[in-house]
This record gives C-alpha cells, structure tokens and sequence, in this order.
C-alpha cells in the first residue's frame, strides 16, 4: 500500500488567469465536474481553489466550497481538499472559514511567508487577451505581494484543522519552511504522521531543479526524519511539473498536476483540463511501475478520517 503512488489535481488555483487558458473551470459545477473527471483519470487527492462565478475572481465563499464538495461526495469518492491560502485581500479568518464549515478530511495549510509573485504574466499578455477587466492588473499587483503565513497564523490554522478533524496538508514553498516545521515539531504542536507538498518553481520561492528538490528532501529527512513524513511534490510550468513529479517518484514522493501548476500538456500545447495532466502523469507514472492509489488508499497511506466524517 505505502507503494503505491497518490497523484493530487490542482484545477485552478488563486495564480492562474482565465486569460491564461480556456480550459480553466470557474463556476462551482464547472470545478466539480473538472475534479470528477481528474478522478476517474487517476487522481486520487482534489486540491480546490474556488471562483466567484460571476466574474472568475478567487473566492473564499463557504457556499461556492460547499456546492464543490457536494457535487463530489456524489459522484467520486476521490479527496476534497481546500486551501486556506486566499489572496493579498483575504483576511486569516477568512482563509480558513471553509475548514470549520465544511470540516473536510484534509485542506492546506502553509508553512511560512514568502514573496509570492506572478506579475510578469501582466506583461505577457495584451488588455484585449482579458476575459475579465481584473485580470492584468490582479496579476501586476502581486510584484507587492507577501504571502504571509506568520508562526501565529500556522498556530490558528493547524489548531483549526485539528479542532475540526481535518488533517493538515502542509506546503512548503522553501528550505526555511521546513526549519519552521521543525520548531512546532519539536515543541509538540504537529505531530507525526506528517503530509507535505515540496512547492517548486514560484517567483519568491525555491527552484523547480534537481538540486533545489533534493535539498527539499533531504532537509526533511535530516530535521523531520524519513519515518514521520510522506510528501508530494508540485513543480511549476512546463516542463518542471512533469520533471519534478518524476523526481519525486524517484526519491519516494508522490506527485501533484493541475492547471493550478502548468498549462501545457506537450511544448507549445496547452492542456484541454486538468483530468489530461493527469492521464499523462499516470502514463509516466505506471511506465516506471508504479501503481496509482485509489481515495480510499490514499486516505489509508496519509491517514484521513474518511468521507463519512465530513460536514458537507
């Protein structure tokens, strides 16, 4: 079982603009319908961002949360997992509202601040390339943007995770991240078993290379210790997503695809969803003999309370 590998779909994301794609899912049926076909390609684990359907923007909107996971539990049995990363607008409080609301098996929860940037996307693209008049300056916008997750913060989220039996999906977009998982570690706030994502590739955080995902790994080992964690890692653009996922596979981690990550699924061509990467990451994963874990799997290897025990 510990063998088998857990692949996670990210379908949106906060960082990718409908501009950026027409492949991108926006309303609450439309992400519900994406993260049930990324199901049935493979995907055991949905990590869900969700828009406001009338005009696309990143929401924290417990409803539009509710109505995803809804339309899941009834036709998957696939892992719904929300963020609590919100935007440069968003309160604490409100990034974390879906997790007592919805009490889900998991949800995310980061472990430190960073420079978290995508403003060179505003000068790829033309104002007529909109979809929404949002768009460009949301994304120049984040040249100022500090991704904040103090200790503080980590506090409120992980007690809130637990307080509602949500098991904490940590990411760590750097070294340091870990140094911080390490402190609330030896201070006895998180305790093992540990679930981490390795986040690689984002403007303010570590590299999307070998070296850099190597460090990650073996900073886990040294300070976390091997036996107490399992990972997944995410690498951004393409690519680094499919390059990192092999490497994760390599060392003995487990894999994360969506639009959220990488729009194309070759060089030059963009992905028709999200339920495509992971059709291509099942290819590669099975052509290095590894067998793809189901939900129910998954939650037996990460350790989660099962659908039975959620509040949606």
């Amino acid at each position: 079982m510990a063998d088998k590998l857990i692949i996670t779909a990210a379908l949106t994301g906060n960082i990718t603009l409908p501009m950026m794609t027409p492949a991108l899912p926006i309303t609450p049926e439309q992400i519900a319908e994406e993260a049930i076909r990324c199901a049935e390609a493979g995907a055991a684990s949905i990590h869900i961002h969700a828009r406001d359907p009338k005009d696309a923007r990143p929401s924290t909107n417990v409803d539009f949360y509710r109505e995803i996971a809804q339309r899941m539990k009834a036709r998957t049995k696939a892992i719904f997992v929300p963020t609590t990363g919100g935007t440069a607008s968003m309160t604490i409080a409100e990034r974390i509202k879906v997790v007592p609301a919805l009490k889900p098996e998991m949800a995310t929860c980061n472990m430190g601040s960073i420079n978290f940037s995508i403003h060179p996307v505003a000068e790829r693209y033309k104002d007529s390339d909109q979809k929404f008049p949002w768009e460009k300056e949301f994304a120049a916008s984040t040249k100022d943007f500090v991704f904040k997750n103090s200790f503080a913060d980590i506090e409120y989220y992980y007690n809130t995770m637990i307080e509602n039996g949500t098991k904490p999906e940590f990411e760590l977009y750097d070294v340091g991240h870990l140094y911080n998982m390490a402190w609330f570690v030896r201070k006895g706030i998180i305790k093992a078993p540990i679930w981490m994502q390795f986040v690689t590739g984002i403007l303010g955080g570590i590299g999307c290379d070998v070296d850099s995902i190597l460090a990650m790994k073996n900073t886990a080992d040294r300070l976390i210790g091997p036996q107490n964690y399992k990972f997944s890692t995410i690498g951004v653009g393409y690519p680094q997503e499919f390059n990192a996922n092999v490497l994760s596979i390599i060392l003995g981690g487990n894999v994360r695809v969506g639009l959220e990550d990488n729009l194309f699924i070759n060089k030059g061509v963009q992905a028709k969803g999200s339920w495509e990467l992971v059709e291509k990451m099942v290819r590669i994963a099975k052509e290095m003999g590894k067998e793809i874990a189901t939900p129910d799997e998954a939650r037996e290897i990460i350790g989660l309370k099962g659908l039975a025990k959620v509040g949606y």
